[in-house]
């Protein structure tokens, strides 16, 4: 595969600006996550979710470290801008898709939360806020039929711990290859130096769109802004 494959990115802005940089470099091949946990309000945070979307940047709404308390503020959010992807705990993500679906985004991609346990082909569905309590793992076939089922778009698998996990990614992507369902997300710990043994991982088993979440692994610690050099080095490299 070529550098222009269906292989995108999902990165932080530190502000308007710094988002206009990277969108200027990576085209649609580059997502921002907009974290609802870091706004005060719903309010807030759908104001700025629409200016960005008014500057043609293409809108990532999260949770925030995964946060399952934020799950409804993540739904009300979205269903009221319709953005071009939400990330979502396994629990919500249907829910989430039913409100996107009447309110207009159907073209928005949704995915849904789901959690190593440790062991390859067993994972945990439970990301919910009270859910999350509970360690109890299931097939990663089961949890891949079950978002089939459920028409949710991808799957988000975190944490990761960029590549000691690799056995665990390639397991999930194969059940949800099995499942119909094609697009991946590896989320925590990735960095420059392992995105691409990440990414050839889910791509060598089974996953058409790869979308890594790269965060505070390419930010600037001096100024707070995701570095653009980083970001030129991500829609260069080639799978």
């Amino acid at each position: 595969m070529g550098a222009n494959s269906n292989v995108f990115f999902n990165v932080l802005a530190k502000d308007l600006e710094n988002a206009k940089e990277i969108a200027h470099l990576g085209g649609n091949r580059v997502f921002i996550g907009l974290l609802v946990k870091s706004f005060p309000d719903e309010k807030s945070a759908i104001q700025e979710v629409k200016l960005y979307k008014d500057n043609h940047i293409r809108v990532s709404i999260g949770l925030g470290a995964g946060d399952p308390n934020q799950w409804l503020k993540v739904a009300n959010i979205a269903a009221k801008t319709l953005p071009d992807h939400v990330n979502q705990v396994f629990p919500a993500s249907a829910y989430t898709l039913g409100r996107l679906e009447e309110t207009g985004g159907k073209n928005t991609i949704i995915n849904a939360l789901i959690e190593p346990s440790g062991v390859p082909g067993k994972v945990y569905i439970s990301t919910g806020p009270r859910s999350s309590d509970f360690k109890e793992a299931v097939s990663s076939d089961m949890a891949a039929t079950m978002l089939a089922e459920m028409g949710v778009h991808s799957i988000k698998f975190y944490p990761i711990e960029g590549d000691k996990r690799l056995n665990e990614v390639a397991a999930m992507v194969k059940s949800a290859d099995s499942a119909g369902i094609k697009m991946f997300e590896p989320t925590g710990g990735i960095t420059l130096d392992n995105v691409k043994k990440i990414v050839e991982t889910c791509l060598e088993n089974g996953a058409q769109i790869v979308m890594p979440h790269l965060y505070s692994s390419i930010i600037n610690k001096s100024n707070g802004k995701t570095d653009l050099k980083a970001v030129e080095t991500l829609v260069s490299l080639e799978w």
